[in-house]
C-alpha cells in the first residue's frame, strides 16, 4: 500500500509540475479532459494517496519519541 501511495503522489507531483511550468495537464490529456470520469478517478486516487502519505510524516515523529 505504501508503494502504491508513493507512486500516486509522484504522479500527482509530476502532473502539477507540468501544469505549473507549461500549463499542460497530462492526466487530463491522457484520460479525456479534466471532467472525464477517468481523470476524476485519477485525481481522487492521487488526493487519497496524499492524505495517506501524511501517515509517513506522522509515523516518523512518533517513532522518534520512543
Amino acid at each position: 500500500m505504501d508503494k502504491i501511495a508513493l507512486l500516486l503522489v509522484i504522479i500527482g507531483a509530476l502532473n502539477w509540475g507540468l501544469i505549473g511550468l507549461f500549463g499542460f495537464d497530462l492526466v487530463a490529456t491522457l484520460f479525456g479532459g479534466q471532467n472525464a470520469l477517468l481523470s476524476r478517478i485519477v485525481y481522487s486516487l492521487v488526493g487519497a494517496a496524499g492524505l495517506y502519505s501524511i501517515t509517513f510524516l506522522l509515523g516518523n515523529k512518533v517513532r522518534e519519541k520512543s
